[in-house]
Order: C-alpha cells, then structure tokens, then sequence
C-alpha cells in the first residue's frame, strides 16, 4: 500500500513537471492520413500544454486550434493516390521493385516540400525561431536539414515502429534473426529458410538505401542547403529521441536503445468520443451484434472491382449482423437493409461500442491497435507494406483471420466472419492482448510527452545517445575486429603451417641424404 502511495506520488510529480513554453515546428510530408492522425494527438496535447506548434503536412486543422498554425503542402497529395490505382499490379512486383517504388515517394516528396512558397518563406525568414523539430522518420531524410537551420534538437516519430534506416539515426540494432523485415510476413519465430530470405530481404534494403537512396537525398540536401557546413549523414546522428508507434503487446519484444520509446495506441483516447446520435442509435439497436469494415484512409471501397463489391454485398445481405462499412460514396447500388455506409466514421469510438464483434481491416498498424485496444476479433484483407506482416501476426497470436484479396469469394468471407462471431477464442485472445496494451504505469500520450518536455528541458538531452550511433557500420558490427582477429588467426596458421613445411623438409632432407650414403657404402 505504502509503495502504491510512493509510485503515484512520483508520477503525479512527472506529469505535472513545469516546462516552459517552446516553440515547435512538426514536419510530416508524407500524404498519408493515418499517419498525420497518430501525430496530430501529440502535436493538440503540446498545444494544450502552452507550446506553440507549427505544423507542415497536408492535413490542415479544421477547426482553428490555440497555439497551432498548419503549413498546407497539396504538392505531395498524389503521390500515394496515383500508387493506390494501381494496387493490384504493385502486387505482382518484386520485393526489390516494390522496395523501389516506395524509395522513389521520397525522392519526390522533399523537393515538393522545399519548392512550396511557405515553406521558402520559412526557411528566409529571420524572426522564425524554434526550440524543437519533430519529424515524421519515413523518407524525409533531407528535411532533417530544417533541425541544422533552425539550430533546434530533432525528435524522429515512426508512425509504423522501426527499421533499419530508422535505427541508425539513434544507433539501435535490430537482429535480422528473429526481428522480421516489414517486408515480410514473418513473426519472430523464423525457420531456417525464413531467416535466410530475411536476411536476404534486409541486406538488399540496407544496400540500395545506402548506395543509392541516401545518396540521392544527400544531393536534395545539398540543393536546398548549399551552405550547409555538416553532411546529412551527420546530422542523422543529432537525433535527441524517437517515439514509436509499437507496443510489445501489439508485436512481439524486442531491444531498444534508451533513446527509442514505445507509445503505440498514442492516438487511442481513454474515454472515446461520443457517437452521432444516428449511428448510436444504429449500433444499440443491433442486438445480434454489429461487423465495422474499412479498408483504411487510403484504400477506398468505392473503388473496388464490381465483381469484389458485389462479394461484400452478398455476403453481407445474408447475415443477421448489422454492419457498418466506410464507404466513400453517397450511394451503394443493392445495398442490403442491414448495412449502413458512410464516407467516415469516428473509428475508435465505433470499435469501443460493446455491440460490435467483429472488425474487417486491411490490417494497417493503427486499425489494428485499435482492434486491439478495443478487443475487437479481426477479419484481415491486406493489400501493401506492412499490412500483410500485421494481419499474419494477428492470426498467429490467435485474435484473427485472414483472406486473400485476390482470391476473395462468397464462402471464404462468410466462414471467415462465422469463425470470428461464434467462437469464442478470438475474442477471448484479443480480450487477452487489450489488458496488456492498457496495463501501462502512463497512457501513451502521456509517456509521449514526457518525453518530448524532457527534451526540451535538458536541452536536446543528447546524453541519452549512446555511442554507438557514432559508429559506421564496420565498427559497430566489430567487422574490423573480426577480420583483425581472423587475420591473425589465419598468419599464425600460416606460420606455423610453414613451419611445420620447412620441419617435413629438413627431416625428409636429412632422411634422403643418409639413404644416398648407405647406398654409396
């Protein structure tokens, strides 16, 4: 009782610490809304907080908020959409040619950002000032130029956990044998030949982001920086913190550098929204249970192959579940009676109401923390990235099932959705994984703050780097070492091999010479 006393008096002196006003410019190029949705709760909370927060990405408030000014950049608003027209070709990519794709977003979206006329009136301006960047971490390599600019410590936030282009910047390591590329829909628990091909997969992507990504965004670097005095690669290192959208109950256990902080479910509000009155009302008169399907912000479900669409409909015409599906028409040709659409839905607030069972997603990482918080059973359809590694490890861990798009029919559906409503496991395993997400001594928004005043506070707290993101990649894998050690290694076994050649010598030698003079004699 005494130490439960103690640890809240403790945490209450945390939460509550002072830090003054700063301000703070939040960049997040990349035009996906999922990922602006797990930011835009940090970024409000700061606000609220007396920060004042300037924020370039091309999802503008709505509403004017105090202390927030939003940077519209509609440069980069097709550069995912164009992709999305064309998922079911992406798919019958390569690996490598998907790898590459993904590369080339970035290659285009910093220049887009550089070029627009606010963010030039920005970077001219001599009254700007700020006291922190935080930055989204996926492909934006040159807009870390902004941290050397502005003078200000940089906060790296991973909308999706991190990879190996993300673990360098703080100096983590992330083990190829058993921490799975998002490129593959391994868990941790690999065989032989799982380990071979990621290993294989991560040393291709560590070798073309090297050699030829990074190289290019050094040189966008260099065009919007020309006097710049450091590298990019070294700024890569000035990295103060990077927070992370991942949870060791979403995914799996895995080693972090101190300065790598988990705070997956961030988005997640503890007591959610309140519903529309229509759809509460739709929901709570659902007394056979209500199925919420979404294909994410980006995928739509009015684009769907007809013959796709028509599976959905069917299949859903013969439930007696009602269902909710995010449908960005205003109309959904033989729509069933029990089905009702809308081109949006406050997510999070539907999948906490208690008369949905069952969750259809693409699998992204916020969809499915939220299942998860929300104890929802899941129905995945994953379409790109890291989709497919999510849903496979929902369906190992037991909370889920799984159909292929491409193969997608009217009995694979339905038993697929059977399984989730009436047998208890999945949500008993998915009840299971939402006590460990909440059981956490601060809410995710709290410990994402925390730290980010911690920063701020300790003036870039460079001192939670650890050396070895100093290092380059030949001293920290003590590759040097090895082949020192070996080198040596293999000089003794030289000499002595030669020594021992020259020894076999002088014995045969002397051994030939005496069988010469008994002949002679």
């Amino acid at each position: 009782m005494k130490f439960g006393l103690i640890f809240l008096i403790v945490l209450g002196s945390l939460l509550t610490r002072e830090t003054d006003s700063a301000k703070i410019l939040s960049v997040f190029a990349y035009p996906g809304p999922s990922q602006y949705i797990f930011a835009s709760a940090i970024l409000k909370k700061l606000t609220e907080r007396g920060h004042e927060v300037t924020s370039i990405s091309m999802f503008p408030q709505q509403k004017p908020v105090k202390n927030f000014r939003d940077i519209y950049i509609p440069e980069n608003a097709n550069l995912v959409a164009d992709l999305l027209t064309h998922v079911d070709e992406m798919q019958q990519l390569s690996k490598l040619e998907n790898m590459m794709t993904m590369y080339d977003i970035g290659l285009s979206m910093c220049p887009n950002v550089f070029r627009n006329k606010e963010i030039q009136k920005l970077l001219k301006s001599s009254e700007e000032k700020f006291d922190l960047i935080i930055i989204e971490l996926f492909l934006a390599e040159s807009l870390y130029g902004l941290a050397r600019h502005f003078n200000a410590p940089i906060v790296g936030l991973s909308t999706f956990g991190t990879t190996s282009f993300i673990d360098r910047v703080v100096g983590n390591t992330s083990p190829p044998s058993f921490l799975p590329s998002v490129f593959t829909p391994f868990d941790t628990k690999m065989t032989y030949r799982e380990r071979l091909s990621n290993f294989i997969q991560i040393g291709i992507d560590n070798l073309y982001y090297n050699f030829f990504y990074l190289p290019k965004q050094e040189e966008i670097y260099k065009q919007f920086f020309p006097n710049a005095k450091i590298s990019l690669q070294e700024i890569q290192k000035k990295f103060s913190l990077v927070l992370l959208n991942q949870h060791f109950s979403l995914s799996y256990p895995r080693p972090y550098v101190t300065n790598m902080i988990e705070v997956g479910g961030v988005h997640i509000k503890q007591i959610p929204d309140l519903l529309p009155q229509e759809l509460q009302a739709f929901l709570d008169n659902a007394t056979e249970g209500a199925i919420y399907f979404s294909m994410g912000s980006n995928l739509k479900s009015k684009d769907l192959p007809p013959e796709k669409l028509q599976i959905f409909v069917n299949v859903f015409r013969s439930l007696k579940q009602k269902v909710l599906w995010k449908f960005e028409d205003t109309e959904l040709p033989n729509k069933p009676d029990n089905v009702y659409i809308s081109k949006w839905y406050p997510q999070p607030s539907v999948l906490a109401h208690p008369n949905v069972k069952a969750f259809i997603t693409h699998g992204g990482l916020l969809s499915t923390t939220e299942a998860i918080y929300h104890a929802k059973p899941v129905l995945g359809i994953p379409r790109f990235f890291d989709q497919p590694m999510n849903v496979a490890n929902a369906v190992k861990r037991g909370y889920a099932k799984s159909v292929d798009f491409k193969t997608l029919n009217e009995t694979d559906l339905k038993l697929g959705l059977s399984e989730l409503l009436y047998n208890p496991i999945y949500t008993q395993n998915v009840q299971m994984y939402s006590k460990r997400l909440r059981d956490q001594p601060m809410t995710p928004l709290e410990t994402a703050i925390f730290w980010l005043e911690y920063v701020l506070r300790h003036d870039g707290a460079l001192h939670l780097r650890n050396t070895g993101a100093d290092l380059n990649f030949w001293q920290y894998h003590s590759i040097d070492i090895i082949l020192t050690i070996l080198g040596v290694i293999l000089f003794v076994l030289s000499f002595i091999t030669l020594v021992i050649y020259k020894l076999i010598g002088l014995i045969y030698g002397k051994r030939s010479k005496r069988k010469t003079k008994s002949k002679q004699n």
